[in-house]
């Protein structure tokens, strides 16, 4: 069994989506045990208690640095013997230490279809904003690696999910979560839990029995 560690921001609506995820059985071989929030006010939180999941706090504010704040994550992490990180809506950037010490074992959702809409400042509705005024019939979410390139990592799963006439910004973000994020999220972390993710280059392969693909 893996254990898994969520790090989160805000309300985490995708952290629920694991944990109800998990509830159900639909992750399989793999186990949330700690979530990291980088503010003490993330509602997700809550949600980590609720579910008797330990949490910790590590705030961005509080380190001048990406590589502060990496040795800070990492003492946290110390001992828990984590297999997978899963960014779901965590909103700062990891430094190279944590990256390379997980390398290929940190999962985001991004709430678009990359390589579109992705990259530095494209987060939360930012995104949905520039979907919008792209004029776009179409947008969606991805699940993919983390590398030192922001965004920039092997995809492993995405979904299409369309705009329609009228959406707004907060419209759109609920769609998109509800369509596509809660969805592709826990599929993508069972497969890598089962072991069916191989990594090619930048590429992301499953193994002929892997059905979601």
């Amino acid at each position: 069994m893996m254990n898994i560690a969520v790090f989160v921001s805000g309300g985490g609506t995708n952290l629920q989506a694991l944990i109800d995820a998990q509830n159900r059985g639909e992750i399989k071989n793999g186990k949330i045990t700690f979530v990291i929030a980088s503010n003490d006010g993330a509602y997700a939180l809550e949600r980590a208690k609720k579910a008797g999941i330990p949490t910790a706090v590590v705030s961005r504010k509080s380190y001048s640095s990406k590589e502060e704040y990496d040795k800070a994550i990492l003492a946290k992490l110390d001992g828990k013997n984590i297999d997978l990180i899963v960014l779901a809506g965590f909103l700062s950037i990891l430094g190279k230490e944590l990256v390379e010490k997980y390398a290929n074992k940190i999962i985001n959702i991004h709430p678009s279809l990359i390589p579109l809409f992705c990259g530095d400042g494209f987060y939360g509705k930012k995104v949905h904003t520039a979907v919008l005024a792209s004029g776009m019939k179409v947008t969606g979410a991805t699940a993919h690696f983390v590398n030192e390139i922001t965004d920039g990592g092997a995809i492993i799963l995405q979904k299409a999910v369309p705009i329609e006439q009228g959406d707004n910004e907060d419209i759109l973000q609920y769609r998109v979560m509800r369509q596509a994020e809660w969805e592709i999220l826990p599929k993508a972390v069972s497969l890598f839990c089962e072991g069916r993710i191989k990594i090619n280059g930048n590429k992301r392969e499953c193994e002929q029995r892997c059905h979601t693909c």
